[in-house]
């Protein structure tokens, strides 16, 4: 008889996170997950029940593990800038963000993620109307270099735009 083997699911959500990286949403089956993990295809169904199913718990744990890096880096940069929230939260996965916005529950998630992040911004650039809207733009510039990052350098740097908000 053949032993168990015992996989935990963060694991395994990140090696579905790794084949969504590489390969889009087609690139997780049962099969490819099993392949990359070890685990045999019908232990994947068990835990899971569905494809979709794996690959949204995958992603909710994703939001899990952004939600806490984020709320660590507010509290590791107290005192601090802008520029060093941004550093200390560090790359977020842009493309990943696009293709949870089809789900409304992971779209939910992304929002209440970005006004965090904005609400945390805003209270280092001021107060009032200025300082939130000046935080929804950085947010929005932050996103978009790592967004467009992948196309080649820009000449925009995260510490000039928070020089021009504020």
């Amino acid at each position: 008889m053949a032993r168990k083997r015992i996989i935990p699911d963060a694991t395994v959500f990140g090696i579905i996170q790794r084949l969504l990286e590489e390969g889009g949403d087609k690139a997780v089956s049962f099969s490819s997950v099993a392949t990359a993990t070890g685990l045999a295809p019908p232990t994947l169904v068990q835990r899971y029940g569905s494809r979709d199913a794996m690959v949204r718990a995958a992603r909710l744990a994703f939001w899990d593990a952004l939600d806490q890096r984020t709320g660590e880096a507010v509290a590791a940069t107290a005192g601090k800038g802008p520029q060093g929230l941004l550093k200390a939260i560090g790359p977020v996965k842009v493309t990943e963000i696009a293709a949870d916005l089809r789900d409304p529950d992971l779209a939910q998630r992304a929002s209440a993620w970005r006004a965090g992040v904005e609400a945390a911004l805003a209270e280092r650039l001021g107060s009032g109307t200025k300082a939130r809207e000046s935080a929804a733009l950085l947010f929005a510039a932050w996103q978009g270099l790592a967004l467009w990052s992948a196309a080649g350098p820009t000449e925009l740097r995260l510490k000039d735009a928070v020089k021009r908000l504020t």
